[in-house]
């Protein structure tokens, strides 16, 4: 008999879902045998079509693309809403991965720009799972995943504003894990590194060839790569591990 699919079942939500790490993220979830609902804020057309790719290639798996911007209360509440109504009021991960740069000294950083990076980033993580958690909660199951950064770890120069919210996560995962542990569901955090993604694709090439040697790997990793590992800690093969932070960054910082 072919093995079960590590997610077979397993209803998921996806913040920040429609590029990048998010897509990544949905893709394999379905492949590994999920619903989805996941979120995005300004690439409506892009998410229609992972959304249509993800039917395509897994008839009869159910995906949903759900406009919010979840640094906002109400509209954070309203995308929660959505997402349950659209998964019958199951709810098995919660993919928290939402997230922008705005990378300056911080001599020169503007409050509106620090709001913004803080909002974003650490803001959403309370707006989304704190109307979500509470369907884990009631079946005594499940787990809360948060995409954190390197940078909230060890820090990175004109990154003050990134690295504090990430470095909140951090907190947020360690203390949201010893409250719900006892009732069943767990919360981890990945920090990637260097990714291939929108973000990095702007770096200038000189820098992408400094931070490559830099790397013992001497290379970025891939969204999938993180999808990959977020996967894994959703899956019933990571049942006892909770409240950890696993960096994937190439060894980057060692």
């Amino acid at each position: 008999m072919a093995e079960a699919l590590p997610l077979s079942g397993r209803s998921c939500v996806v913040t920040g879902g429609s590029r990048g790490i998010g897509a990544a993220v949905v893709r394999l979830m379905a492949a590994q045998g999920a619903d989805v609902a996941f979120g995005y804020h300004h690439s409506a057309d892009r998410a229609e079509a992972l959304c249509e790719e993800v039917r395509a290639a897994h008839p009869g798996r159910r995906c949903a693309a759900l406009p919010g911007e979840v640094s906002d209360g109400p509209g954070a509440q309203k995308f929660a809403a959505e997402a349950l109504d659209f998964l019958d009021g199951r709810l098995d991960v919660l993919v928290n991965n939402a997230g922008v740069t705005r990378d300056v000294s911080f001599a020169r950083m503007r409050r509106d720009q620090w709001d913004e990076v803080l909002d974003t980033n650490l803001g959403s993580m309370f707006n989304v799972t704190r109307p979500l958690v509470m369907p884990l909660v009631r079946q005594r199951k499940g787990t809360v995943l948060n995409v954190t950064s390197a940078s909230g770890i060890h820090g990175a120069p004109g990154q003050t504003a990134y690295a504090a919210s990430k470095s909140g996560i951090i907190g947020f995962t360690k203390a949201l894990a010893k409250e719900l542990g006892g009732l069943g569901v767990t919360v981890n955090a990945v920090a990637p590194g260097f990714i291939e993604t929108d973000m990095t694709a702007a770096l200038p090439g000189p820098h992408t060839d400094l931070v490559k040697s830099m790397i013992p790997t001497h290379a970025f990793g891939s969204a999938e790569d993180v999808a990959a590992l977020l996967c894994f800690l959703a899956s019933d093969r990571a049942r006892y591990i909770t409240g950890q932070v696993i960096e994937i960054s190439g060894g980057l910082v060692l």
